[in-house]
């Protein structure tokens, strides 16, 4: 236990060992990063529960485990550049910047995005670059990533983030329609060929193509 650690965080990252998360560098980055500043007032009390917990726009802050869970298998390291699909809240983008050196994260709400870019600068956390846009073209200019995350479910992988993939890189994602079932699938790509390994059923939310339609006179999508 880290010293002045929150004493439920460290409760958390217990229940995640117990779970069979066995990466330290993942639970370390679980411990330190305060979840309680990424979940809305409502649920302020159930911060540090292993659940998910809505965040608006159908949006949810994923279980701690799953998010624990998906780092481990994501192998990050500290050289590496990350793309995240998905900011959401924002608190897995927090988890992967305290692994990595750099994470490049997308999200189609712009509400949620700029809910998250405030918690960014309150955490200080440098080494984030967010955009607001349609995460399923990836981000082109920037490829390719060593690491891809995928905080929602495609049917079918979007070929153009299989294609940011660099050379050795790793991409972990749900693959399965909404209400049906989903496999959290790792890919990687070794010698030009892309090697798939399934790491168990998730539910998530569905990836979406586009952008959300904004309502004339006011800022906020629909």
């Amino acid at each position: 236990m880290t010293q002045g650690a929150n004493p439920k965080a460290v409760r958390l990252v217990m229940e995640l060992r117990q779970a069979g998360i066995h990466d330290v560098r993942v639970l370390g980055a679980i411990e330190k990063v305060p979840r309680d500043l990424f979940v809305p007032p409502l649920f302020q009390d159930r911060a540090y529960e292993n659940v998910a917990l809505p965040i608006g726009h159908n949006q949810t802050i994923s279980q701690p485990e799953v998010v624990a869970f998906m780092t481990q298998a994501l192998e990050v390291g500290d050289r590496h550049k990350v793309l995240e699909v998905g900011t959401g809240s924002g608190y897995q983008t927090a988890v992967l910047a305290r692994l990595c050196r750099r994470v490049f994260t997308i999200e189609r709400h712009r509400a949620l995005l700029q809910e998250a870019d405030q918690r960014f600068a309150k955490l200080r956390r440098h080494n984030i670059t967010s955009r607001f846009g349609d995460g399923t073209k990836g981000w082109p200019e920037q490829a390719p990533f060593d690491r891809i995350l995928v905080t929602a479910a495609a049917a079918t992988l979007p070929q153009r983030l299989i294609d940011s993939l660099g050379e050795g890189g790793v991409l972990v994602a749900p693959i399965g329609e909404e209400r049906r079932e989903q496999q959290l699938v790792r890919l990687r790509r070794q010698s030009g060929q892309i090697l798939t390994e399934e790491m168990g059923p998730v539910r998530f939310v569905p990836l979406v193509a586009g952008l959300p339609r904004e309502r004339p006179g006011l800022s906020g999508p629909e």
